[in-house]
């Protein structure tokens, strides 16, 4: 009797270690054990990771390379040929050229002192410095000769005008103590200029306009070199 209690219990007790080893084998292979959560945490990637978080080094969109914070290009990053060539404009030489009518204004004035003299001022009207040579080479009317030049008025230099600068010639009419001879009223003039040499008309003639009562020439008629000044014309 004593030896049969003893059998059934060993055999409960068998039976239940082997029904814990199975509850133990099911909770492993559940999905909610410790190895199956630490399967998941491998597997699953986080908001932080750094695969996918952006670089500190990488430019960001607002402010690319090359450019500033308010989109314009960076002056630092510009290449410098390109900044040389919208900063500076290239100029012309500005080699300078002779005066005559095609870059100047002529005008003609009768003067009241002296008494039978008349101005002939011309204003560089070009873009370029023009040089004045020698003397006006002047015809009233239908004359044939250019009157003499008064030697005395010879300028140590040659007259030199910048854009928008005069200079001066006097053209003694007639004599003023009616000496003169061959004397009779013109209409019109030309003034041809001359070219370095002095002896060569060069150019386009000037066509300036006198008195509509037209100016009374003889044969005292002479005229002054260009002048630099008006005043050194009028001496």
């Amino acid at each position: 009797m004593s030896s049969l209690r003893t059998s059934r219990t060993r055999l409960i007790g068998a039976a239940a270690t082997v029904v814990l080893a199975a509850f133990s084998l099911t909770a492993c292979n559940d999905g909610t054990g410790a190895r199956t959560d630490g399967a998941s945490t491998a597997a699953t990637p986080t908001a932080s990771s750094p695969s996918d978080a952006p670089s500190s080094d990488a430019p960001s969109s607002g402010s690319s390379a090359g450019s500033s914070s308010d989109g314009r290009p960076s002056t630092a990053t510009t290449p410098s040929g390109a900044r040389t060539s919208a900063s500076k404009v290239p100029v012309s030489s500005g080699k300078p050229v002779i005066c005559e009518g095609s870059n100047t204004k002529t005008v003609a004035a009768p003067l009241s002192r002296p008494v039978n003299h008349m101005l002939l001022t011309v204003t560089n009207t070009g873009g370029k410095i023009c040089y004045l040579h020698g003397y006006p080479a002047v015809r009233f009317g239908e004359a044939q000769a250019v009157p003499p030049v008064i030697e005395d008025s010879k300028p140590q230099a040659v007259v030199t005008l910048r854009p928008g600068e005069s200079g001066y010639a006097a053209v003694n009419l007639s004599a003023g103590d009616d000496s003169g001879s061959n004397g009779y009223t013109a209409k019109s003039l030309t003034v041809y200029f001359h070219g370095p040499s002095g002896n060569e008309s060069v150019g386009a003639g000037a066509h300036p306009p006198l008195p509509a009562n037209g100016v009374y020439v003889d044969d005292s008629l002479k005229v002054t070199y260009w002048q630099q000044s008006m005043a050194d014309a009028i001496d």
